[in-house]
């Protein structure tokens, strides 16, 4: 096992135990004497080793399948369903429409894409609008409304790491796009 004068490992110790041909108690006693350090663990080696394998092929009865399903049910239910990101299926053509349906610049709808606008600053009209032109729900948007992840296209050197900015109101984005003070107020009003 080890060079002579030298305590063998745990491991060549197990290993050694393992493959005796012998595996019963009077192996497992010698080992002990010799290996008294290692006692827990040759014991449950030993164990493991004397342990029988149960293997049934029959199939299952009715009533054990019954449980079987009730239990499985029981697990998908509690596993959270995988939120859908209504904003990963739409290209660029798709985002032209929405900002065409919107009627607002494509400086907002891009805002609106890379979720650079606090939610809770879009009227929930403008915002079911929003929903229904990407094919979508207010509650998907709402569940899926978290800084999107940059994407590292381009290659250049700058002085400062790159960091998230963080979100302004959609009143911000829509000064910053030039958006006429009237249509503002009318996108920002919560009723038509």
């Amino acid at each position: 096992m080890s060079p002579a004068g030298e305590r063998p490992s745990r491991e060549s110790v197990l290993d050694a135990f393992a493959v005796e041909s012998e595996a019963g108690r009077p192996t497992l006693e010698r080992y002990l004497r010799l290996y008294p350090e290692y006692a827990g663990e040759l014991i449950d080696l030993s164990r493991e080793l004397s342990r029988q394998s149960y293997e049934d092929d029959a199939p299952l009865s009715a009533a054990d399948q019954a449980l079987v399903d009730a239990a499985w049910s029981q697990h998908a239910k509690a596993v959270p369903a995988a939120t859908v990101d209504p904003f990963a299926a739409l290209t660029v053509d798709d985002w032209r429409t929405i900002a065409q349906v919107l009627d607002v610049p494509r400086q907002v709808v891009t805002a609106l894409r890379e979720r650079r606008v606090s939610l809770v600053s879009i009227p929930r009209r403008f915002l079911a609008m929003l929903a229904e032109a990407m094919r979508s729900s207010i509650a998907q948007l709402e569940s899926s409304w978290e800084p999107a992840p940059r994407v590292v296209a381009r290659s250049y050197k700058a002085d400062n790491k790159p960091t998230v900015s963080e979100q302004v109101t959609f009143e911000q984005v829509l000064i910053e796009a030039g958006v006429p003070a009237e249509k503002r107020a009318s996108l920002l009003a919560e009723a038509d």
